[in-house]
């Protein structure tokens, strides 16, 4: 059954551009992107970063140097938006990754101002006018990217790539101490996990992705501007992973896909569009506690412990962050 839904997926992936604008589709894919790594550190991981635009405008700008000035390949461009952020994250991360709960967040968010200033204030950026007409150029300087249906299924290739390191991620060892740690931090130290290292690794994970997924948004646009690391692209972030569901893989997807519909269908609204997201937002925490895939895996979880014949249910199942701890331990 997986295996049919991920190749029905496939498919509706490959024809989405006959049927929607390819664009739309890449804003969502991109979105996708940022919301996945903000997932892995928050939704995994247990830390709640205020400043991930840092890492997504910050890669954007580089990638659009990279391109414009530089001449890159989109390639070699994406990639060194991607690198540039995971330094970017490795220094706010061993900054940060010391503090708890809402001063972590306060440092995140800091820092982040700092970069949004650096932005401003930096020659290649182009100040409040961004950078703009940043080429998409050709692919290992062959394809052509200025067609949106070759750069759609380039985003969607980055995608897929995207989501299969996080899948992979998540379903290690190291993954498997990540979420232990976010159960309970105390407990993973007794056990000989040095968790600040963990939470730098995870930091830098996420600060690439992010930065990949800012690169990718640029070239797909063609521009940078200072909105890209503004702190409220650190707030749509968070938005997008409560609502489609913290702590599952899908759910980025879904959340991003659910903000980015409404942004585009609603754009007519001007300034009520914010208003509109944020009582969608309260609708949706009231009545999806979960997010949306959080809720209709609980869902589908209740039904299939219904179908158990009597006596089988699980009562003795030890707590989840020393059965995470125990499994990362045998095959660490």
């Amino acid at each position: 059954m997986k295996y049919v839904l991920c190749a029905l997926l496939a498919v509706a992936a490959l024809l989405a551009p006959l049927y929607y604008y390819p664009t739309f589709l890449m804003t969502i894919l991109c979105f996708a992107i940022y919301a996945g790594a903000f997932n892995l550190l928050f939704g995994y991981t247990g830390l709640l970063s205020f400043g991930h635009a840092a890492y997504f405008g910050f890669a954007a700008y580089i990638c659009g140097y990279a391109a414009k000035s530089l001449g890159l390949t989109p390639e070699l461009a994406i990639i060194g938006g991607g690198l540039s952020s995971a330094l970017l994250g490795l220094i706010v991360g061993y900054l940060a990754v010391r503090q708890q709960g809402i001063i972590f967040a306060m440092v995140t968010f800091a820092l982040a101002e700092v970069v949004y200033f650096i932005c401003l204030r930096a020659p290649f950026t182009g100040g409040e006018d961004g950078m703009q007409s940043i080429p998409r150029g050709h692919l290992f300087g062959l394809i052509d990217l200025s067609n949106s249906m070759t750069m759609y299924y380039f985003v969607l290739a980055i995608f897929l790539l995207c989501f299969w390191m996080l899948y992979r991620i998540v379903h290690s060892p190291f993954g498997q101490v990540l979420r232990a740690i976010r159960e309970n931090e105390t407990r993973a130290i007794s056990m000989g996990y040095k968790t600040d290292q963990y939470k730098l690794a995870a930091f830098v994970l996420s600060a690439t992705l992010a930065g990949i997924a800012g690169s990718t948004k640029t070239l797909v646009f063609q521009l940078a501007t200072l909105t890209d690391v503004h702190w409220h692209k650190s707030g749509e972030v968070i938005l997008m992973t409560l609502l489609g569901g913290l702590g599952t893989l899908a759910g980025p997807v879904v959340g991003s896909g659910l903000v980015v519909s409404l942004s585009e269908g609603l754009a007519e609204l001007g300034e009520w569009v914010p208003f509109i997201l944020g009582v969608s937002f309260v609708v949706c925490v009231l009545a999806f506690r979960r997010g949306i895939v959080g809720e209709l895996l609980a869902y589908l979880e209740r039904r299939r412990q219904r179908t158990l014949p009597a006596g089988t249910a699980r009562t003795d199942a030890p707590a989840q962050g020393t059965s995470e701890l125990a499994t990362a331990g045998k095959e660490h």
